[in-house]
């Protein structure tokens, strides 16, 4: 593996100008294939096998109008103070708003008047009504001119006195990416690239490679949109994971080229080593990204399946980009890409009198260089200790883990929005107004063998209604045939609430019970129940998730390191780390605690889908750290060293990259933090804080402190399974039998 990826590596620097052509005339073709693609399909949401989607399967059979993807927004009214929606004078008001919405836009279907049913649309006490607007487009559909025709309209009706808000799907969302936060996050990334290179030139690179991987990722997904049926949100994942391990991978091999050329090495070696040894760490940390990308398959949601197959292709194209462009990049710049102090020692032009005696200042400054970096430094002091700094970090970690235990799972709906946005003032109104079950009704369906469904589901209905937890029930409404009839239940808590949850449980064993006769099904379902059928697949879904991932990743990394325990361990501290990052995330978000620091509105259960994601991207950027650091060690040992000097000589070198990568992908989420959405502040803490975790209590603490505590054992394999593993050289063991000896800095023939 080493010697082919250095073949590469010298091929691309040698072949720079074809090299970035080709990947320009990919760039620009994938573009051009995105640009006139047909428009990605909208988003659809299925989740085989639960009995919410059996349910919108027979409702599309059954009631295909009923059914209908169009998108809808309820409009919440109130009466100015004293007053009430049915006076003459407000219904006037009320009425001129309805017109209006019903005229705003050619994508609207109706508007529903709440005077036409107002037992079920004004309020008990009369102050508040509610209108509902339907589209004949999907939400993802609804134009900029339908919502600010929206908007318009409920803007008049607050001229007149009225109290308006407004929900539902066809509501614009204010976008929460891209703010101030976020574009503080990058501009942290570049000075730490900075810092850490001391060149303009080496801090740009991975910018440029990432961006580009992504862009052609993101364009590939696109471009295959109506095809696969990827709709414009798949990409969401592949394009925040993208970019993280772009710049990480990029970072890893500009950093070992530099490393290279310090130890008299030219350009070209240099590039060949560094796509040999650090390039094989990005193909194998690449891999087990992708494996755990592509395992979301298990979770048997499809669109997170798509989620993941496209995230996985776009980190395959990464990694493409990190062993052949970048190389090519450092062929264009093999001076300007060194640290601007000791540049001189790499010039290749004729040096002054003046340059020279500052290059030879610069050399004897190196020669006399002998005290360890910081990196050296720790290692050694972990050495020197590693019961105590492996016992400070696991029981660190385990502490923060505890409030894990009491995760609870749910989805983002209105009620957890800033209190700041009109879909959360109207969810609030109308549970003040309706009560709190009203933002969550629960739909059910009755079928049966002959054609009195409807006086089946009124039966129903009564006995359903007397549940406990059960505000209401609505008459049933049988389709044409008569066969299936719907009818709604409104609970007495609210769609977030752990009792709405147990009352879905409760309603669905006594459905059961009433199975008999004519009666042949009866499904609950709704946004509520759907939710709660999701949050329970993901939950369900999660220890197989971890299972395969963390087993398939051992298997990877036991074949890059030919060891059993090495793997062994960085399996169990990526569990801790995440462990304790999900207990960080319930103790801030769920539990409340420094709610008013982050700014959280309303704290309540972690959003289902979170969890899952969190674990693909950390897992991708711990073992990232993971495979870039132990694989030094593994090289230093491979050339003779103790395991003890192994471990100083895998932080001398990659000590400081891996925290600098750490630093710019904890930059970039906690940029997220500052956002208004409280569940993008959630993604952000929880990507932020495990980083943190990962990269500098597990991977510069617990490891160093594991190697120091097993010695030789560490790289231990047993004879036969040694026999059996491939042997994949990434340490980089062959590469100084086929190259040859480096030259003195002094003997440079290459121009750069």
């Amino acid at each position: 593996m080493a010697t082919f990826l250095s073949r590469l590596g010298r091929l691309a620097f040698r072949r720079r100008g074809v090299t970035l052509l080709l990947w320009l005339l990919i760039f620009g073709g994938v573009g051009f294939a995105a640009s006139s693609a047909p428009a990605p399909p909208a988003d659809t949401f299925s989740m085989p096998g639960t009995e919410s989607q059996e349910a919108f399967d027979l409702l599309t059979e059954k009631f295909p109008d009923a059914s209908a993807d169009g998108a809808s927004a309820r409009v919440v009214v109130r009466a100015p103070e004293g007053a009430k929606i049915t006076t003459p004078a407000q219904r006037t008001k009320v009425e001129r708003l309805v017109s209006e919405l019903g005229a705003s836009s050619p994508q609207v279907v109706g508007v529903a008047n709440p005077y036409k049913s107002p037992d079920i649309s004004i309020s008990k006490d009369g102050t508040t009504a509610y209108m509902v607007v339907t589209y004949k487009v999907p939400a993802m559909e609804v134009g900029d001119k339908a919502h600010d025709g929206l908007d318009a309209a409920t803007e008049r009706a607050r001229e007149a006195g009225l109290t308006v808000e407004a929900g539902g799907d066809a509501v614009k969302i204010e976008q929460a990416m891209g703010g101030t936060g976020e574009q503080i996050g990058i501009l942290i990334c570049a000075i730490v690239l900075v810092l850490t290179f001391g060149s303009m030139i080496a801090a740009g690179m991975p910018l440029i490679t990432a961006l580009i991987g992504v862009g052609i990722g993101i364009s590939g997904i696109t471009a295959l949109g109506s095809t696969l049926g990827l709709s414009g949100t798949t990409s969401t994942l592949a394009m925040m994971i993208g970019l993280a391990v772009g710049i990480d991978y990029a970072l890893f091999i500009v950093s070992r080229f530099r490393a290279e050329r310090a130890e008299g090495r030219t350009p070209e070696e240099a590039a060949g080593r560094a796509v040999g040894t650090a390039g094989s760490a990005v193909v194998f940390a690449g891999l087990t990204v992708i494996v755990a990308l592509a395992g979301l398959a298990v979770v048997n949601i499809p669109m997170l399946t798509k989620m993941g197959l496209a995230a996985a292709g776009t980190v395959a194209v990464s990694v493409l980009v990190a062993i052949t462009l970048v190389p090519a990049l450092l062929g264009l710049a093999p001076v300007k890409v060194m640290a601007r102090k000791g540049r001189l020692r790499y010039a290749v032009k004729p040096l002054s009198d003046r340059q020279q005696r500052r290059a030879a200042k610069h050399e004897a400054k190196l020669a006399r260089k002998t005290k360890p970096n910081l990196g050296s430094r720790w290692a050694s002091y972990v050495l020197r200790h590693p019961v105590a700094v492996l016992l400070v970090g696991v029981v660190g970690l385990g502490t923060v883990a505890v409030p894990a235990a009491s995760l609870e799972l749910g989805l983002p709906g209105e009620g957890q929005m800033s209190t700041e946005t009109t879909q959360r003032k109207a969810y609030d109104l109308l549970s003040e107004s309706f009560g709190p079950g009203f933002n969550g009704p629960l739909m059910v369906t009755v079928q049966t063998t002959d054609t009195k469904a409807k006086a089946a589901g009124d039966e129903i209905g009564k006995a359903l209604g007397k549940t406990a937890g059960v505000a209401s029930v609505s008459p049933a409404t049988a389709n044409k045939v008569g066969d299936t009839a719907i009818l709604t239940v409104i609970p007495t808590t609210g769609p977030t609430e752990k009792k709405t949850e147990e009352l879905v449980r409760e309603l669905r064993d006594t459905a059961g019970g009433l199975e008999q006769g004519t009666v042949s099904r009866i499904l609950v379902t709704g946004q509520t129940a759907m939710f709660i059928d999701f949050s329970q697949t993901l939950d369900d879904a999660l220890l197989p998730y971890l299972g395969l991932v963390v087993g398939l990743a051992f298997l990877l990394l036991m074949v890059v390191f030919r060891s059993v325990l090495v793997p062994l361990k960085a399996a169990l501290g990526f569990l801790l780390s995440v462990a304790a990052a999900l207990g960080a995330v319930v103790a801030v978000f769920q539990w409340g605690w420094l709610a008013d620091v982050f700014g959280i509105d309303a704290p309540g259960p972690i959003m289902s889908t979170m969890p899952i994601f969190m674990i693909g991207v950390v897992f991708g950027l711990a073992m990232d750290y993971e495979v870039f650091l132990v694989s030094r060690m593994r090289e230093s040992y491979a050339h003779g060293a103790r395991p003890g000097e192994a471990v100083v000589d895998g932080f001398r070198y990659g000590g400081r990259v891996v925290s600098a990568a750490a630093v710019i992908m904890m930059s970039v989420f906690s940029g997220f933090i500052v956002e208004d959405n409280d569940f993008v502040k959630m993604i952000g803490f929880a990507l932020a804080i495990a980083v943190l975790f990962d990269a500098f209590i597990v991977r510069m603490a617990i490891v160093p402190a594991l190697f120091a505590l097993l010695g030789k054992s560490a790289w231990w394999l047993p004879k036969w399974l040694d026999r059996i593993l491939p042997r994949v050289d990434v340490e980089g063991e062959k590469l100084g039998e086929a190259q040859a000896a480096p030259r003195s800095h002094r003997d440079r023939t290459l121009v750069g």
